[in-house]
Parts: C-alpha cells; structure tokens; sequence
C-alpha cells in the first residue's frame, strides 16, 4: 500500500465517496464516524494522513485537530481539514489548531490526491530524520536548537515587481521574519553558494505561462536550494495547476489575491518544518560524522548501523511494515590486495562503497561493517523489492571493472549477498537474529559459487 490513510466524516456517504477514490490510488482506507473514534483510531493505527471534517455529532472537527496535534504520539499526522465551509474565519480557525491543509467540499479528486502525495513524501523525510535523530541521541549527540533561531528569510517572485511588493507589504506585520522580493534570476543566483531563503512564494505565471512551475523544478534540483519549502501562488482561473505544482515539489498553495492572514500561517508553518528538518539533517551531517563514519569510504560504521537498525525495526513493529536486512561481501578480496596492492584494494572499497549508495533510496541505510562487509538496511521493503534490488546491486558491481591508477589498471570485481526479512507478521526475532540469518544466506552465496544473491529460508 502506498500510505494508511483514516477518513473522519459523520455523513456515511461521503467517507465512501472518498474511500473509493483513495483505494483506486492504493491507498490503505480507514474510517471515523465521529471525534472521539478518530482520536481512539490515530492513537492506535497510527495512519500516515487524517482527512478530517470539521462537523460531527460529539465534537467538532478544530476540537479533534487540537487534541491530535498535542498528543506526541499522534502529533505528526497531517491532518487535512474536509469541510463545506467555505468561509475564511474557518480556514484561518483550522489552521490555528495545526490542519495542514484545508478544503472544501465537493471535492476535487486530482488536487485531493495530489495535496495527499505531498503530505505523504513531507511525513515521510520527517519520519526518516526524525529516526536518524534518535539515533544520533541514543550515541550520545543533540543538536545546537540555538543556531536555528535566527528570523527566517522569506522571498517573494511574481511576474512583476509591483505585485511581489503588494504581497510584501500585506504580509509586513504579520511575520517576524525577512521578507525579501525577488528576482527569477535572483532566486538561481541564490542557488549557488549564497545562503538560500528558507521560503519562497512563487507565482505560478511569471512573465509566460507556467514559468513559476518550470522555476520551482529548477530549485529544487539544486543542492543550496533543494531543501527550502516552496509555495507557488495558483491563478484562480486554472485551479487545474494546482496538483502540478504538488506533484513537482510545492510544499503549499494559495490561490491569487490571498488572504494575508492565511497565507502568515500557512508561512510560519513552513518555516517551522523547515528549520526542524534543517536541524535535524545537521544532527546527522556535522554532529555524528567524525564518530559514525568510514573514514575510507564515506559510509556509516557498525557504531552507527547497529542502533539505526534496532530503530528500524522498531518502527516496522509500530507500523507493521516489514524490512529488509543485507549483508553484503565483495568475493575474494584479499587476492584484490595481494595481486594489485592494498592501496588498489582502498580504491576498489570507495568505489564499491558510491555504487551500493548510488543505486539504492535516500531512505536505506548503507554502511561498512568489516573489511570488505558492507551492511544495507531498507525500511518499509516488501521480499520481492529487496531481491530485485540486491540483484541489481550484484549486476552493477560485476558489470563494470573498478579502474585505478588514472584507468591503466582495470580489476574485475563481483559481491555477494544475504538477505533477510524482519517485520514480517507478528515476527518477533531480535535485530541480531536477523544478522545472523543474513550472514548465513551470505554464506550460502558464497558456497554456491558466489556473485549472486541468496535469500534467508525465514524470509522466502
């Protein structure tokens, strides 16, 4: 399934309305008839998204939102507020009380179902970092929170000057924070070295159509900027760009000729997740790197793999979404040495190391464990997605020779694999069986004539 996704509505027909359009999706449907059941069922099912309308019988939909958003154990669920209210005081209200979203009804199916994938990708980098953070604490590291409580920088990018200073002027008083205009060409500029803006609002036509969108593609695909929350301004006559822009990278929306007290919310919000995720990616960026990474290769090491996975599992306990565990060994290493010379053999390592990193998600963990051992964990990974990556890790590896000594010398090299599964059912094997079982599937890899992979019996 793509996401767990609970529908809180107290009129039948609507709650299966949206069922069917979600299920269509592949997304796993839960269903709430009233406020107290939707608090009973985010506490136990833990759903990745809340559709939430604002009137039921026993509470009302701000009440809900408000004990949701201030219980830790539900509190980073997006929550998008469904309503036939159309009026702004209730938007403004919901937004208060922490919705992430806000619309109304009848619904549009494909701007529903593009605001549900953003949420979705956004809880899903949290749910990472926040993992990597505990264990980045768990090893003895926290953060520095002072260092990220600097006044945001804010920048507004519309077709023209006039109306992007329209916008600053609205929004003057009611942020803490710098409001900067824009530029097209001052934004890329500011994706090169220069520190970045935290937000950018972003009209969706600047100066032709659509050249906001084609704007907010090319910040995101680069590094200075890839990280800074974008919210592109919608022309209310072509609300049909709105899911465009979800699905190319915006973090919000707002339709033109805002409401500025909206659209302030709707900013502090986005900043707060942005200097929650800068934090956090600083933890594990600067904090643990002298203590938990390879000097060689630039991975983790087993100080971090072995804390990191017990989290992951962990989490799969939580969400009853099973992992996968490999380990994985480069075959006749130690002939590598002896024929080419141990400083071949470092080279061979590094290069190993970036293609294992390169060829799997920004989610799953790659480490050095041993001498030639590296360690993958994969969360969230059903049996046939771990094989299929694991083999294409074995092709990578075998297809191209690593080169060394400015490419004069060329060394064949091939690996093999074990895996394992955990999270599987009620599955209640310790993360160090789960080695175990990996490391004798890579025994038998190895016994069998080595370049392949070989699942765990367990897990097949």
């Amino acid at each position: 399934m793509a996401g767990r996704i609970l529908i809180a509505d107290d009129v039948a027909t609507n709650r299966i309305v949206m069922k069917v359009n979600l299920m269509e999706a592949c997304y796993e449907v839960s269903q709430a008839a009233g406020g107290a059941e939707t608090i009973a069922r985010a506490r136990k099912e833990s759903p990745d998204l809340i559709l939430l309308d604002l009137m039921m019988p026993d509470m009302d939909g701000i009440e809900v939102c408000k004990t949701l958003k201030s219980d830790p154990l539900t509190a980073g669920i997006p929550i998008i507020v469904v309503t036939a209210k159309h009026d702004s005081p209730s938007r403004l209200e919901a937004l208060r009380a922490g919705a992430d979203d806000f619309m109304t009804k009848p619904l549009d199916e494909q701007i529903l179902l593009a605001r549900v994938r953003s949420l979705l990708r956004a809880r899903d980098t949290a749910e990472e970092l926040r993992l990597r953070d505990n264990t980045s604490r768990a090893l003895g590291f926290a953060e520095d929170a002072d260092a990220f409580d600097q006044p945001a920088t804010v920048a507004l990018i519309a077709g023209q000057y006039d109306k992007a200073l329209k916008w600053k002027n609205a929004l003057s008083g009611k942020l803490a924070d710098n409001i900067v205009v824009f530029t097209k060409e001052t934004a890329l500029l500011s994706s090169h070295g220069t520190r970045a803006p935290d937000v950018y609002i972003i009209a969706c036509d600047l100066t032709k159509p659509d050249e906001g969108l084609r704007l907010m593609s090319e910040l995101r695909s680069r590094p200075n900027t890839r990280h800074s929350a974008i919210l592109m301004v919608i022309p209310q006559e072509a609300p049909e760009k709105a899911s465009t822009a979800l699905d190319l990278g915006a973090n919000d929306l707002m339709p033109d000729g805002f409401d500025p007290e909206e659209m302030a919310l709707r900013l502090k919000t986005q900043i707060r997740r942005k200097r929650q995720a800068d934090r956090l990616r600083e933890t594990v960026h600067d904090g643990l790197r002298m203590a938990v990474i390879d000097p060689l290769t630039g991975l983790y090491n087993r100080r971090y793999a072995e804390p990191h996975l017990l989290r992951i599992a962990q989490r799969a306990k939580e969400t009853g979404r099973p992992f996968a565990v490999m380990v994985l060994d480069l075959d006749r290493f130690k002939n590598i040495n002896d024929t080419y010379g141990h400083s071949a053999g470092d080279v061979v390592l590094k290069e190993i190391a970036n293609r294992i990193k390169d060829n799997l998600r920004g989610v799953d963990m790659v480490a050095r464990i041993g001498g030639e051992e590296f360690l993958v964990a994969m969360p969230d990974t059903q049996l046939d997605q771990a094989r299929h990556a694991a083999e294409r890790l074995c092709r990578i590896v075998d297809e191209t020779p690593v080169q060394t000594d400015n490419g004069n010398t060329v060394i064949p090299v091939s690996m093999s694999i074990g895996v394992a599964m955990g999270g599987l059912h009620d599955d209640a094997r310790s993360v160090e069986h789960l080695l175990e079982l990996a490391d004798r599937a890579l025994y038998a890899a190895k016994s069998d004539g080595r370049n392949q992979v070989t699942i765990s019996l367990s897990a097949a």
